[in-house]
């Protein structure tokens, strides 16, 4: 596959497979009981391996949704695309554009215009809102070959990106995650998201805890993102994100395989009966089959 063929899927997933590294020391996403003993987001145990050859596609311009229980290898697979450190690649290749990013640091895939909105976001203490935005716009502008914007154009986007997303400007003072709620969380992650305007967007779990009127206001700000040049990943285990976001495909994932592909149909079918009748005989880990009774509404 030749980069930048426009012919070929903007994601291509070839026989991945990926485990826990055995000295796994990543960056934390804030919450203890999803990272387990390891530091990783969607635990596991030190070396053992998570997804066993998974191969899908994400073609340009659509909006896939990739659901499973909790443990299933969801979360897991969104870090591995954007290359956490927590992962190892044992085999396979991920294709972004025709290039083989399996490799590549994840400042690099940032560059390349990946971005991953995280279910746990990390607070940063001191560090405002605005700094981060502004620096995080001015590093993606000049990996484009754009210049930076002046102080009046970036407010100028910025107050545009609020008022759709309905955050308060003094929101940009405040120091980033720092005593957010998680709501106030999931939207500057989208935030992030519609300023930075990447080619792929990965959405893990950005459904979690958010009540009905603040999904809403992070549908309607997803739905706003959609483009015949981008691409978007929404990684969940429940469908009320998909009443407000329509996928293009909908692929279910069960204990690091992909069990079916389909319609937005699909989604609507899990919410009725489960995930127990897409589950092949022996294909859940028992500890994915606890989690996902542990963790269930």
């Amino acid at each position: 596959m030749a980069p930048n063929d426009p012919s070929a899927p903007l994601l291509r997933i070839e026989n991945l497979r990926v485990a826990v590294r055995g000295d796994a020391r990543g960056p934390s996403t804030g919450d203890a009981a999803a990272e387990g003993r390891t530091g990783v987001p969607g635990g596991g145990e030190a070396g053992r391996e998570i997804l066993p050859g998974l191969t899908f596609d994400v073609p340009r311009g659509e909006v896939h949704a990739l659901m499973g229980r909790n443990g299933s290898g969801k979360s897991s697979l969104s870090a591995a695309i954007m290359g956490h450190p927590s992962y190892e690649v044992r085999s396979g290749r991920i294709l972004f554009d025709g290039e083989d990013i399996t490799r590549l640091e994840p400042e690099e895939r940032a560059r390349r215009g990946l971005f991953l909105a995280f279910q746990y976001p990390v607070a940063i203490p001191g560090v405002s809102v605005h700094s981060l935005l502004r620096q995080a716009l001015k590093a993606v502008r000049g990996a484009r070959g754009g210049g930076d914007l002046g102080p009046r154009e970036f407010r100028a986007l910025v107050k545009e990106k609020l008022e759709a997303l309905g955050i308060d400007p003094a929101f940009m003072t405040r120091g980033v995650n720092d005593g957010f709620s998680g709501g106030e969380k999931k939207r500057l992650e989208v935030l992030q998201m519609a300023l930075l305007e990447p080619r792929l967007a990965i959405l893990d779990e950005t459904d979690s805890g958010l009540d009905v009127e603040a999904l809403k206001v992070i549908a309607a700000g997803i739905e706003a993102m959609r483009s015949p040049d981008r691409s978007m990943l929404i990684i969940t285990h429940y469908q009320r994100m998909l009443e407000f976001v329509r996928p293009d495909r909908v692929h279910v994932l069960i204990a690091g395989r992909l069990v079916r592909s389909g319609g937005p149909e699909l989604a609507g079918e899990i919410d009725r009966r489960g995930y127990e009748w897409l589950a092949p005989e022996g294909a859940a880990a028992p500890e994915a089959e606890a989690a996902g009774r542990s963790q269930a509404p």
